[in-house]
């Protein structure tokens, strides 16, 4: 097993990075320290998933009217309000009409079917400027949507760390913005492992996920295979599409449990079936 206690946080990043790409087969995106408007939709890659799924340039442009106006907070829409409108349109598609007229179509945001068919990146390091600067360590994108935020702590620095710099970002005057697309908001270490939530949630709720399976090359390392377990292509889909539910104004996502084993699917592929 690699010695990874005292090792620095940049080392941990670059092993999680270099899993997601060569072993989740995530695509990367780059490191976005001195990129200029980082955004949780990524209008380029988001048109380009779109327009090779048969979407016209028209549809595309009313679609991103409709996403850009369900992410938007205000005075009477609150992050989680905002959240909920994301998660709906992501989960059943945004309603648009190509013209007056004419029938309204459902433009599918996700392919919640064929998870091979969607782009999964990860980019490093992504500056969002608000009140304060900040900067998550990775963000998970599916189809140029912000899906995921991971901060990730050396092994001996706690967790709880990463934990409370994520809800740190949540507030009003850092990054809250940002989090009207994200689903999933993650915090981890070598020693501990991973700890998982959903936006607004308390520190004392975070979970962590408990499996036995994990992905080979993960080997030892506890970080790498919690990873593996949640945020593979296909488990990464289900676990969004199915185990979310808003509860007034909370956000809950489920826990691995008794009552989740037998519904929840086992991990069986990890990588794009050959064609």
């Amino acid at each position: 097993m690699m010695n990874t206690v005292g090792e620095t946080e940049i080392g941990t990043q670059e092993r999680v990075v270099t899993f997601f790409q060569k072993v989740l087969g995530y695509s990367y995106l780059g490191n976005w320290h001195a990129r200029q408007d980082n955004s949780n939709v990524e209008k380029d890659l988001l048109t380009n998933w779109l327009s090779g799924n048969g979407y016209d340039d028209e549809i595309i442009t009313k679609m991103l009217y409709e996403l850009e106006k369900a992410s938007a907070l205000g005075s009477n829409k609150p992050l989680v309000a905002a959240n909920r409108a994301v998660y709906e349109q992501l989960h059943y598609g945004v309603n648009v009409q190509p013209n007056t007229g004419e029938h309204r179509i459902t433009v599918k945001l996700i392919d919640w079917e064929h998870p091979f068919n969607d782009d999964f990146g990860i980019a490093e390091e992504v500056t969002l400027k608000g009140e304060y600067t900040k900067r998550p360590d990775v963000v998970l994108y599916i189809n140029g949507i912000a899906i995921g935020v991971l901060e990730l702590k050396r092994s001996t620095v706690s967790v709880s760390e990463g934990i409370r710099q994520n809800l740190t970002n949540q507030r009003e005057d850092f990054i809250e913005r940002f989090f009207a697309t994200v689903q999933l908001v993650m915090a981890g270490n070598e020693t501990q492992g991973l700890r998982y939530s959903t936006i607004k949630t308390p520190e004392k709720y975070w979970l962590r996920w408990k499996e036995t399976d994990a992905h080979p090359d993960a080997g030892n390392n506890l970080l790498l295979r919690e990873l593996s377990q949640i945020c593979n292509k296909i488990r990464l889909l289900d676990f969004l599409h199915n185990f979310i539910v808003f509860d007034g104004s909370i956000k809950k996502i489920c826990r691995r449990s008794l009552t989740t084993l037998t519904t929840f699917p086992k991990i069986v592929d990890w990588q794009q079936p050959s064609q």
